[in-house]
């Protein structure tokens, strides 16, 4: 049996990655950062819910403690503030403490662990690791610094037996994204950018997580893959 931690593994993408991962035999212990969201969690076989705040170091050591084993950790915990308030220092910082800082509390504690078993670290970067954006550049750079961060701790981990990889979702419908899906105008620039001409599907991210935390994927290590329909290629 092999375990795994998904922050933010409740709700929208993480929720999707819990479920490819118990499906694909995990163990899965899945974190909201609220007791609300864990309670609001349908709860399936394989996956147990637990509260967590990633910007806690308390709370996070005492949950990788937790775990007698851990063969795999999967960052999904994040925030986005709209509206612009992203330039104001206060709310840019929050975001990158969240997203990227929070990012690396979750590795470096887990490092022991997974060094131990041979575990593997997948961390949710963005498309906009590699856009910018008018509307949430605190999102924009904590997706960009989660990118550099997974090549980072890939070249500093590997001789340990540490894999890290990451994620790049593009257009995925969750309820964050539902109201640019319900709205036929924004959803159709979307769409009409996209490739594939559809919108992505919160467990097409968990099984390619899967595969990045696989024995396929054994000599995969510092990559950024794209997940998002050719949305980046164009």
């Amino acid at each position: 049996m092999k375990y795994a931690l998904v922050t933010g593994g409740t709700r929208g993408i993480g929720a999707g990655v819990a479920r490819s991962l118990a499906r694909g035999g995990y163990r899965v212990v899945a974190t909201g950062v609220s007791e609300e969201e864990v309670g609001d969690f349908a709860a399936s076989e394989g996956i147990t819910a637990q509260q967590l705040d990633v910007t806690s170091q308390q709370q996070v050591d005492a949950l990788i403690a937790s775990f007698e084993r851990l063969d795999a950790v999967v960052n999904c915990a994040g925030i986005i503030q709209r509206g612009g308030s992203e330039f104001e220092p206060d709310k840019f910082a929050r975001t990158l403490e969240v997203n990227l800082t929070g990012t690396l509390r979750i590795c470096q504690a887990a490092k022991a662990k997974l060094a131990d078993g041979g575990g593997s670290i997948v961390n949710t970067a963005s498309m906009l690791s590699y856009f910018g954006s008018a509307s949430a550049p605190g999102y924009a750079a904590s997706k960009g610094g989660v990118a550099q961060l997974t090549r980072s701790l890939a070249a500093a981990w590997a001789m340990e037996g540490i894999r890290v990889n990451a994620v790049a979702p593009g257009w995925i419908a969750t309820e964050l994204t539902r109201p640019l899906i319900e709205s036929d105008e924004r959803s159709g620039m979307i769409l009409a950018r996209t490739p594939m001409g559809r919108w992505g599907e919160p467990d097409e991210i968990g099984d390619v997580v899967l595969f990045l935390l696989s024995e396929q994927a054994r000599f995969v290590t510092g990559a950024i893959l794209p997940v998002d329909g050719g949305y980046s290629s164009v």
